[in-house]
């Protein structure tokens, strides 16, 4: 069993951040999602050290689909990272929460003329460009406003990334980005060259998501500069920011084998400066974007035990009071997790269980083939490593509320999302008048 950050075992009961999780389930109830902030600000600080940020003009962009609330944002601002974001419910959440809007990087395949909208008014300082059109949409509406917009174009790099199928996204066959092919490239070059409300700043790769390997990240590295380099000489201008995406794999059960932050970090810096060397090129300035590895250790999942059905030598179902609305990533990549029973962590007497949720759904199972303790109603299990696409992908389904978030750390437990009520979910629908 691996645990991360402030978690351990004390009197045979899961702690966080120093406080007993049982304690939090009697003052929050459960579900309820706990992050390590002490674990996520250590993480923010390995990343900025490793890339150097503070000391040269390389960035970590925190990628906030992974879990993004106001007061994530907060701490994200506070360890001096920048913010990727993907929507403009993500730009409004950085804007209410005070983030300097020029460290903001704006992703999105099919951003709405809305969303360029309020990117642009409220200062985003680069727009990630997938498209011919979002070029144009950003160009036309900068016009409007008198403004210039700086820009990053996406490109897929072609590399097969070793993860699952629905989280690659740096093979050619890819809703994301421009396709690897330099007179492509170039048409699309030309064009921004003649667009007056566009400054081309560099260039992006995301090559997927829960990668293992340096190698892949190498590759990017070289495909990407050579690029770069070609597109400086032949339009003779000075792109400066080379953006290499994230999708920095980390350990989630048994088989996963992640690299560490520095590894990562060093292997990406070093292809970068022998290939910017042979190319006799100044490096440019580096970007990454990583999400899940800075939340996803960082956090658990409590559970309240409720019904246990054994069927006689096939499976023994444990049911708990949550499931695929506040974790849908089993159901929908097959994900795997690790559980404990947080108020009998070190019982040795184990049996082969199946963690089901409560869903009306026979594929809401949040933990295949786990072995836990003798357990009983009453119970709590926490699944761990739920920080990242957990409370963020997390839905209404069967009109269930969303369970709250807590962050624990040295000021004590703070709850920085309220558990939803009823009322809550219904708040935006309206009756039908039926005469």
């Amino acid at each position: 069993m691996n645990l991360f950050g402030t978690m351990n075992v004390r009197e045979n009961n899961l702690f966080v951040g120093g406080i007993n999780t049982l304690e939090l389930v009697k003052k929050f109830g459960t579900p309820l999602y706990v992050m390590d902030e002490e674990q996520i600000r250590d993480n923010c600080r390995r990343y900025m050290k490793a890339m150097g940020a503070k000391m040269n003009d390389n960035k970590v962009a925190y990628a906030g689909k992974a879990f993004l609330t106001k007061a994530i944002v907060q701490v994200i601002k506070n360890e001096g990272l920048c913010l990727d974001v993907v929507s403009g419910g993500e730009i409004y959440t950085a804007i209410v929460s005070d983030f300097p809007m020029d460290k903001v990087y704006f992703h999105g395949n099919n951003k709405t003329i809305e969303e360029i909208k309020l990117g642009i008014k409220a200062g985003v300082g680069t727009f990630i460009v997938d498209n011919m059109m979002e070029l144009e949409n950003i160009n036309n509406i900068c016009e409007v406003y008198g403004k210039t917009q700086d820009i990053l174009l996406r490109i897929i790099p072609g590399i097969e990334a070793h993860t699952h199928e629905y989280i690659k996204t740096g093979q050619i066959d890819s809703k994301f980005g421009f396709t690897l092919l330099e007179d492509n490239i170039f048409r699309v070059v030309k064009s921004i060259s003649e667009l007056e409300n566009i400054n081309l700043k560099g260039l992006h790769c995301h090559i997927g998501s829960q990668i293992f390997d340096i190698e892949p990240y190498r590759e990017a590295v070289r495909i990407m500069i050579n690029l770069m380099n070609n597109i400086n000489n032949h339009f003779e201008i000075s792109m400066t920011e080379l953006n290499l995406g994230g999708g920095f794999g980390i350990y989630y059960g048994e088989g996963d084998d992640p690299k560490t932050i520095e590894e990562y970090c060093a292997g990406i810096l070093n292809e970068v400066e022998s290939c910017s060397r042979k190319l006799q090129m100044k490096n440019p300035n580096i970007i990454i974007e990583p999400g899940r590895s800075i939340v996803g250790n960082s956090g658990i999942t409590l559970y309240t035990i409720g019904g246990v059905k054994e069927i006689p030598n096939i499976k023994k179902y444990v049911s708990v009071d949550g499931g695929m609305t506040d974790n849908i990533r089993p159901s929908l990549y097959s994900a795997q997790y690790q559980g404990l029973i947080a108020n009998n962590v070190e019982n040795n007497e184990e049996a082969m269980v199946t963690i089901s949720g409560k869903c009306c759904e026979s594929g809401d199972v949040l933990i295949n083939d786990i072995s836990l303790p003798k357990v009983k109603k009453g119970d709590i299990l926490a699944v761990l490593s739920t920080g990242a696409y957990c409370y963020s992908m997390s839905s209404n389904y069967n009109k269930i509320p969303k369970a709250p978030v807590v962050l624990v750390g040295k000021l004590g437990p703070r709850l920085i999302c309220k558990r939803e009520t009823y009322e809550d979910m219904l708040r935006n629908e309206l009756d039908l008048d039926i005469i």
